[in-house]
Order: C-alpha cells, then structure tokens, then sequence
C-alpha cells in the first residue's frame, strides 16, 4: 500500500495568510501519527513566480518525507529550479519521475509560460512515453500535473483548462499501468474520470472556489485549506479522502 497526500495552489506571494495557510498543512502532515510515503504538490505553489516565492516555499515544504512538486500557471520555471529544487536555472518542462514504495508518480509540468492555459507539449509527451515505456513490468503509475483535462462545470477553470486532451487520451490507451490523474489548479476537491481513469481535483490551500450554485463570488477565501489523501492498494486501486484544516 502507498499513501500519499497531495496539495495544491498555494499561491505563496509574501504575505502573512498565505504564508499561515501553508504552514499549518505542512504541520499537519508532519504530525500524522502514521507518516505519508510522499506529498504531491501539483503547481501554483508561487503566486508571482518570484525567487523570494520559492526559497518561502522551500522552507514551508521542508519535510521527513518526500515532496514532489510540478509547476502550475502561476510558477515560473527558471525561478522554481533554481530557488526550491536547488538546479540551474532552465526554462523548458519540469517533469519528474519518482518511484514511491513501489509505484511510478509522474510529476508533470502543464504549464505554457506567460498563459494561463495548459498544455502537455511535444517534449513532455515525449518524455511521458518513454518513461512509462521504460517501467517495469506491473509497477502502477500514477500521473500529475496541474490543469485538468475536462471541464469542472465552473467557467473560472473551465476557461483555462488542459489543451490537447486527445494526444493524451492516446497515450493513456497504450499504458493500462496508469492508474490515475491527479491535478490542481481548479481550487475545488473533485472527482471524475478521464480516458477511463479516476481523475482527482486536489483542493487549494489558498482559497477555495464557489460553484455557480453556492454563490456568484468565485474565490470563497473563509474555508480552511484541504489536502486529499489517496491510497494505493495492492490491487492497484485508488482510494481517495478529502480533508480540510482548521488549525
């Protein structure tokens, strides 16, 4: 079994709230009597892109267990690598592959610098193939990034999706070992399918969104950050649980 947590949009951007918001769910997770095997943050970690923003961020995120990151529309990818990954400082994809107590998480970098959509672009599929090409026999993978692939029913999010779907729903169909999506950048918990998959919406740490039925202000900047925990079983199937935190 694998547990992992996962975070999204923090939108770290100097001040004391997001700052606050942040660190009481990194002292949440570090005070689970039974530790995660990994955290997932899937993008908009800073707000501005800022270095200032990554080296806040690399301090909250700081953890005795490993955090795996993935850029978001807000990020910048130069300012990321070199202020909370400690790398040179580059401008193309992010993408990453860790191997987590048995399973394959593919951190990958939707995001097309200066817009606010996103993308899996030519290089990142690429690398996607390849490196599920390249997994052992039977090992379950899981695959993140930040904009999701379908629309949310919100025309916030739904306006600035994932391009491209159809070259991913291609690549998915030639890799069964894919078990989930996990994404961000929605600013609500949700949950659907994709290409057949499970695809799970992380919450916000920053603020959460009001769905047209709630209200007409989007941002509702009063409910407490969530985490989503999810379980991977010996089965290859993914459980997920959806948490706020309160203090």
């Amino acid at each position: 079994m694998v547990l992992l947590a996962q975070i999204s949009d923090l939108h770290l951007d100097g001040t004391e709230r997001a700052r606050e918001r942040a660190e009481r769910v990194m002292h949440h997770l570090r005070s689970l009597p039974t530790p995660v095997d990994a955290l997932l943050v899937t993008g908009d970690i800073a707000d501005h892109g800022a270095v200032a923003e990554y080296q806040e961020a690399a301090r909250i995120l700081a953890a005795p267990f490993p955090v795996l990151t993935c850029p978001g529309n807000h990020d910048a990818r130069p300012a990321l690598r070199s202020a909370l990954l400690g790398e040179p400082a580059a401008a193309g994809p992010v993408n990453r592959l860790h191997l987590i107590g048995g399973a394959a998480i593919l951190m990958c970098d939707s995001s097309i610098p200066g817009e606010d959509e996103g993308l899996l672009d030519g290089w990142t599929m690429h690398w996607l193939a390849e490196t599920l090409d390249g997994l052992p026999a039977g090992t379950p993978a899981l695959l993140a990034f930040h904009h999701p692939p379908v629309k949310l029913h919100h025309p916030l999010p739904d306006a600035y999706t994932l391009q491209g779907e159809r070259e991913l729903v291609a690549l998915l169909e030639r890799h069964p070992e894919v078990v989930a999506v996990l994404t961000g950048h929605a600013h609500t918990a949700a949950a659907t399918t994709f290409a057949g998959r499970p695809l799970l919406v992380g919450p916000a740490v920053t603020w959460t969104l009001r769905l047209p039925w709630e209200g007409t202000e989007a941002a509702d900047r009063e409910q407490p950050p969530g985490i989503a925990f999810h379980v991977l079983d010996d089965q290859r199937r993914l459980t997920t649980h959806f948490r706020v935190v309160t203090s």
